[in-house]
């Protein structure tokens, strides 16, 4: 009787099998396949305002301050200015003095050569009658250092003026010797604002708020337009850049 049984069959492995020590090693299974990525928890970055403006490159700080009419009053950060005092509005691009600064470094270092040479020659003078060589080289090493230090603050200076970069600015003057300067990237919004302060001069009904950039720079540094100068008579009318 034969039996059916699975279980009760006998094992006969193939010829390889039987002449391989062992028998073929069994087949490793697949790796699982890797878990998709998880995008980023947290809110997505803002997009840039002015993609297409590159923002002004200036080595003096910039800060952000808001510029409002309210009141009859222009606010500029923390400064305000009476609406009825503000003389002109313009835009213009201030560029440093660049000129002015190279001629007073040639200046300077006239003025020092010839006030180091004369120290120098005294010092040698007063060796040469009588006075110690202690004293004499003392004096001699003091004046090097010193004119040494004048040449220094004079050359960083004039690097200052020429490494400055040219500013696209809104210039509020008053009747007095005040002058609110203001920037930004947008050179559009500049000229606006111009006649935004304008249109609230004429009406004393008009407030409005715009985010600009303040700059802190030295009008020693940068020249300011023109001004222009009228005294009595006709005709007579003076112009200095």
């Amino acid at each position: 009787m034969t039996s059916t049984d699975p279980a009760e069959q006998p094992w006969n492995p193939s010829a390889e099998a039987r002449d391989t020590p062992g028998g073929p090693p069994p087949a490793a299974p697949p790796p699982p396949p890797a878990a998709p990525p998880q995008p980023p928890v947290g809110p997505s970055p803002a997009a840039d305002p002015h993609p297409d403006v590159a923002p002004a490159a200036s080595a003096q700080p910039i800060i952000g301050v808001d510029l409002r009419v309210s009141k009859r009053l222009l606010w500029v950060g923390d400064a305000y200015y009476p609406l009825q005092n503000v003389a002109r509005v313009y835009t213009l691009t201030i560029h440093p003095r660049r000129k002015d600064a190279v001629v007073t470094f040639v200046k300077r270092l006239l003025l020092l050569g010839m006030a180091t040479v004369f120290l120098l020659l005294l010092a040698a003078t007063s060796g040469g009658f009588g006075s110690r060589g202690d004293d004499s080289g003392g004096v001699t090493a003091l004046v090097v250092i010193a004119a040494g230090a004048a040449l220094v603050y004079s050359l960083v200076e004039m690097l200052r003026v020429l490494s400055a970069p040219p500013h696209f600015v809104l210039a509020v003057e008053t009747t007095g010797p005040s002058t609110a300067v203001v920037t930004s990237p947008d050179a559009d919004q500049l000229r606006g604002l111009a006649h935004q302060i304008a249109h609230a001069i004429e009406n004393p009904a008009a407030e409005f708020t715009v985010r600009v950039d303040t700059i802190a720079i030295s009008p020693k540094h940068y020249y300011f337009g023109d001004n222009v100068n009228m005294y009595g008579g006709t005709g007579n009318v003076g112009m200095a850049s």
